[in-house]
């Protein structure tokens, strides 16, 4: 089965998944969040999701972040809509930063280096690869 993970924003949450063996992480989707559950409902009709993993945007004090408020309200989201999933919160602090670098590394032009939506989509794939390597140890 998959797990999936969510780097939640109040404009877009990308969205990364493993394949069926859990060995590689991948890029899924960047949805705005009122789409999320219709997405993810559809999703689940073809693919088994056996976790989600989702960012936990943390200060550099290690307190919750602003955003934190509303990746909560998802959490409690995800826990009414999908009960028989558990849910992994993960640190996110400097996903977005990774993404970016590595996007600016892939040699893809300036144009495309800006679409934040594809920042969002790989700081999924960080955190979900953060995660397996974690588990790995």
């Amino acid at each position: 089965m998959r797990v999936m993970a969510f780097d939640y924003g109040t404009k877009r949450i990308g969205i990364a998944v493993t394949d069926p063996m859990q060995i590689i992480a991948t890029g899924l989707d960047t949805i705005h969040p009122k789409d999320i559950l219709d997405y993810l409902k559809k999703y689940m009709l073809t693919e088994q999701v056996e976790r989600f993993i989702v960012g936990e945007p943390k200060q550099m004090d290690n307190t919750p972040s602003q955003s934190a408020m509303h990746v909560k309200g998802f959490v409690t989201l995800l826990k009414k809509t999908f009960p028989e999933i558990p849910i992994e919160m993960l640190d996110e602090r400097f996903t977005s930063k990774m993404a970016s670098a590595a996007i600016a590394q892939s040699g893809i032009g300036k144009k495309a280096r800006q679409n934040k939506e594809l920042v969002d989509t790989v700081s999924a794939v960080i955190l979900l690869q953060s995660w397996m390597d974690r588990r790995l140890g």
